[in-house]
C-alpha cells in the first residue's frame, strides 16, 4: 500500500511538473513585452544590438510556428540582450573620460 501511494505521488509530481513545463502565448506575450521595452529603452540611448533584433525575430517566428516554449526562450533571450546593451551605453557615457589625457 505504502508503494503505491508514493508511486502515485511521484507521477502526479512528474506530471504537475511537465504541465506546468509548457509555455503558453500569453507566456510569450509577456515575454515578447518585456523583450520589446527594453530594447525600446536600448533605442532611446543609441545601442541596439543586432542579435537583439535576430532573437525577437527568431521568437516571433517561433510564436507563429506555435513552438511557444522556444518563443519564450528567444524572447528572454532578446531582453537579457537589450539589458546588456542598456548596461554597456550607460558604462560607456563615463567610461570614455577614463581614456582622455589630462
Amino acid at each position: 500500500m505504502r508503494m503505491q501511494i508514493c508511486l502515485a505521488a511521484t507521477c502526479w509530481l512528474f506530471c504537475a511538473g511537465a504541465a506546468q513545463a509548457a509555455s503558453t502565448e500569453a507566456d510569450f506575450k509577456t515575454a515578447l513585452a518585456a523583450a520589446v521595452a527594453a530594447e525600446q529603452d536600448a533605442g532611446a540611448l543609441k545601442n541596439q544590438w543586432i542579435p537583439t533584433e535576430q532573437a525577437l525575430a527568431a521568437a516571433k517566428k517561433a510564436a507563429a510556428a506555435g513552438d511557444f516554449d522556444a518563443a519564450v526562450a528567444q524572447a528572454k533571450e532578446a531582453e537579457a540582450l537589450a539589458k546588456a546593451s542598456i548596461a554597456q551605453a550607460k558604462e560607456q557615457q563615463t567610461a570614455w573620460k577614463a581614456g582622455v589625457i589630462r
